[in-house]
């Protein structure tokens, strides 16, 4: 796979010390299966096209642009010009401002990681010092970055013998956990029903490891696509809908067997119904005797 070109190019400064970076994005969707549009009629490709809103014409792209809306129906231009001359520090540098523990920042405030390289042989040895620096604390940089016209806080932490750069949310843009988990309720849960749990949990317990991911829906994907390639028929298979859990510590119970390897023992409404069954056959069997002493 070759390598993504620089998404920004700049400096990365350490109080006075400071050389030119490049950031370059970490994680990649290229190898994903991607959809084209076609006319059902025809098989050709939808192309979306900009029109004007209100006389419906199509709009060259140098004769768009850029504006903000500042009541209903009235714009102001805003030029690349009136954009580059939003003068702030870190539309080309990345002034690290603070030193925080790594587990103090919350994974909700993550958005994305860059790799951040030294950009040319000139300056590497700065870059070298800070990010020996940035490890020595054992802690993580914070710094502050322009991309695609928004700033945004990136943590900066060693990786390798480069950076990692994650993207950070600002807290306006984290919603509160309470909309949603007010109305969960406060259960006691019986010490023997969390010793199943924990034991189930123990006995799925490894280590990290991203090379045993596997996207199933994309390998199945890519045999459906296959398969229709080569004409063959598509029928989607018949899924089993998980059953409602009726008795939780008959589930535990049942899971914690199924974990061992062991027979699963029966719930309570098929162990009734196997005892029901059990019974006509006793019953059935001495009506017969009955009959035949007769």
């Amino acid at each position: 796979m070759a390598a993504a070109r620089a998404n920004w190019k700049g400096y990365l400064r350490l109080s006075l010390v400071s050389c030119p970076i490049a950031l370059y994005p970490a994680t990649t969707e290229s190898e994903k299966i991607r959809f084209h549009q076609l006319h059902k009629q025809t098989g050709n490709r939808i192309r979306y096209r900009k029109v004007d809103d209100e006389t419906g014409k199509e709009v060259d792209s140098e004769d768009i642009i850029k504006a903000y809306e500042v009541s209903k129906g009235n714009y102001i231009e805003l030029t690349d010009e009136d954009l580059d001359a939003v003068a702030i520090e870190s539309n080309r540098t990345i002034d690290i401002d603070q030193f925080v523990p790594r587990d103090e920042i919350d994974d909700l405030y993550n958005i994305r990681p860059y790799y951040i390289a030294p950009e040319g042989k000139i300056g590497a040895d700065a870059f070298v010092t800070i990010r020996e620096a940035i490890e020595a604390t054992d802690k993580v940089a914070l710094g502050r970055v322009v991309l695609t016209t928004r700033e945004h806080v990136i943590a900066l932490e060693p990786r390798g013998k480069g950076l990692m750069g994650t993207l950070l949310r600002y807290p306006y843009e984290v919603r509160d956990e309470k909309d949603y988990f007010e109305d969960i309720p406060n259960i006691k849960i019986e010490k023997e029903m969390l010793d199943l749990a924990k034991h189930i949990v123990q006995t799925k317990s490894g280590h990290f490891d991203p090379e045993k991911f596997e996207d199933r829906y994309e390998t199945a994907l890519r045999d459906v696509i296959k398969r229709k390639a080569a004409g063959k028929e598509i029928t989607a298979p018949k899924r089993a809908e998980p059953s409602n859990v009726i008795n939780l510590m008959d589930a535990l119970k049942r899971s914690v067997a199924a974990e061992r390897g062991e027979e699963q023992p029966a719930s309570p409404r098929k162990a009734s119904s196997a005892r029901k069954a059990t019974s006509a056959k006793r019953a059935h069997k001495s009506s017969k005797k009955t009959r035949k002493a007769g």
